[in-house]
């Protein structure tokens, strides 16, 4: 790819000015004390996604003999539908190859804006593979998800609109999944702010950027395993590689509990619905992954379109990691009266019992115990720690 030119981008601003959302940033937000977090609210895009503002440009600039023969690309999701949406605006076919796994939503969001889908067995690279063959056999042009200049320069818009609005900014944190969203950000941001932190974050499970900054050379990983399934990404892009290494400051990861509590407080504090990948800088904010410390800083959340379905799994594992729910197993004598205890000593302490498994029989207990499996809605860890030290003072085994 030739340098990009800034010029690039403020074109790319012009022609997405009457065609994408541009959400203000919403902050500072609650609960953070030790810098001033705002966010960038991607998620309420046209498509529920960032993705549409690359995708719209590229197509905007094909020739009329590439519009003829329509377009391909292949993605995750959230590509796919700024894909469908800037053909239909052109008038022009879309083929969308996705990963048999991409959430439902996303699949019949992809169809239900005109577009034909085809679903490849695997992840995102094996959708990829498959889009460059059919390419191949039919003419299509190849809108690329991240590696493609004018598709970093429609991502680039978002840095555009932040500095617009916040001159001031210290710091930006952006997902990375293949890196075209953080290549156009960074860009923006670096060349009109030179002296503006830019972090990125990927999904502890899907390193391929971190691990390919590290080793200095793109590295393409064996398998993901993700609950960011919008980041899932083996293999990063030649030119975003070339463009994080020039313009990101740092990489950091974070685990899939850590993703789902960012999910919960974004759902429960901001009121914002946010998919895994673009609950990632929120990740590592509140679990201290970056030196943002006395800083004013900006959070993409890149997209909202999260499985219903598995919404309610993803709660439960931020509860979890935030010490809002908790199960404890208890060893116990098997004897009239040990349960009404037990609920009496933890009601007094404040938490909630949502069920109660009580096992009996089991190997690792005497022949007159059993174990009492609870479940508990709790405040945080620490109200665990003291519900545990209670017990153990009357007298109650914790396994």
């Amino acid at each position: 790819m030739a340098e990009l030119d800034i010029a690039e981008v403020f074109n790319a601003s012009k022609v997405l000015e009457n065609v994408a959302r541009h959400p203000r940033l919403i902050g500072p937000v609650k609960g953070i004390t030790d810098e001033e977090v705002y966010l960038k609210p991607e998620n309420l895009q046209h498509t529920g996604s960032f993705k549409l503002r690359g995708a719209y440009y590229k197509i905007s600039q094909l020739s009329e003999e590439e519009k003829s023969k329509g377009v391909i690309a292949c993605s995750a999701g959230n590509h796919a539908q700024g894909v469908a949406l800037g053909a239909a605006h052109a008038g022009i076919k879309a083929l969308i190859c996705l990963p048999a796994g991409a959430p439902i939503s996303k699949i019949e969001a992809t169809k239900a804006l005109g577009a034909e889908v085809c679903l490849v067995p695997g992840v995102y690279d094996d959708a990829y593979a498959k889009a460059i063959e059919l390419q191949h056999e039919h003419g299509y042009t190849f809108v690329h998800p991240f590696d493609d200049p004018l598709v970093i320069a429609g991502q680039g818009t978002i840095g555009l609109e932040i500095l617009q609005e916040m001159p001031d900014v210290d710091a930006v944190v952006v997902p990375i999944g293949g890196g075209g969203l953080i290549s156009g950000v960074a860009f923006a941001l670096k060349t009109l702010k030179p002296d503006i932190e830019v972090y990125g974050v990927q999904a502890e499970g899907a390193p391929s950027m971190e691990e390919s900054i590290a080793k200095n050379e793109r590295i393409r990983l064996n398998s993901v395993s993700t609950i960011a399934d919008g980041i899932a990404v083996k293999e990063p892009g030649v030119n975003t590689f070339e463009m994080v290494q020039k313009y990101v400051d740092k990489i950091v990861t974070v685990n899939d509990d850590e993703i789902a509590a960012a999910i919960l407080y974004l759902i429960e504090k901001q009121k914002i619905v946010s998919e895994g990948a673009g609950a990632v800088p929120m990740a590592a904010v509140l679990f201290d992954k970056l030196p943002l410390k006395g800083k004013k800083v900006v959070c993409t959340v890149s997209g909202g379109n999260i499985d219903v379905t598995s919404l309610n799994r993803v709660i439960t594992r931020g509860l979890v990691k935030t010490g809002r729910d908790c199960t404890l197993t208890l060893i116990t004598a098997d004897k009239p009266g040990q349960l009404a205890e037990i609920c009496e000593i933890i009601g007094k302490t404040g938490a909630n019992i949502l069920s109660v498994n009580h096992e009996r029989n089991t190997q690792n207990t005497q022949i007159n115990g059993c174990k009492l499996h609870i479940e508990l809605e709790t405040r945080d860890h620490a109200h665990i720690e003291s519900i545990k030290d209670t017990l153990r003072e009357a007298g109650f085994t914790i396994a």
